[in-house]
């Protein structure tokens, strides 16, 4: 059934933004065989960064689950850029999520799932996932959080 998932998107009020521009050397994503590897998606909106700082410090934890919910938004587009239709994923085999974090912060599971939920949402069964969710010193920008993931294509 094509354009399912671009139709759920829109029953969301969701709209895949363009693909973010890669800050260095590297790709938004590639695909090898029937996978595709996003690199890590930063929270990024129309450009810019919204939030920057420390989970734990500068931004509380539901600020940042809502951020990781744009960082898997971003990787949806990373997906599609290279799948060319996100009704071919089969499912998403793993996100990992990163979360700049304050010294004392322990939260990073419930943050990343805000990552986990919109991934769900949007794809249902198969966006149900293995995942890591990773506490970290800082991340570039300043991002609160990072989110990169790897799905399982169904054949063009």
């Amino acid at each position: 059934m094509s354009g399912a998932v671009d139709a759920r998107l829109a029953e969301l009020g969701l709209t895949l933004p363009e693909v973010v521009p890669p800050l260095a050397s590297y790709q938004p994503a590639v695909q090898s065989g029937v996978y595709v590897y996003t690199a890590g998606q930063l929270p990024m909106v129309d450009g810019k960064l919204a939030v920057t700082g420390k989970v734990g410090a500068e931004v509380t934890p539901e600020e940042a689950k809502d951020l990781a919910r744009t960082c898997a938004l971003n990787a949806l587009a990373a997906v599609k850029s290279v799948a060319g239709d996100l009704d071919r994923v089969a499912r998403v085999v793993k996100v990992v999520g990163f979360v700049a974090s304050a010294p004392d912060f322990t939260g990073q599971p419930g943050v990343i799932n805000g990552a986990s939920e919109l991934l769900g949402e949007v794809l249902g069964e198969k966006g149900v996932h293995a995942r890591s969710a990773v506490g970290v010193t800082v991340l570039p920008l300043d991002a609160p959080v990072e989110v990169e993931i790897q799905v399982e294509l169904t054949e063009a």
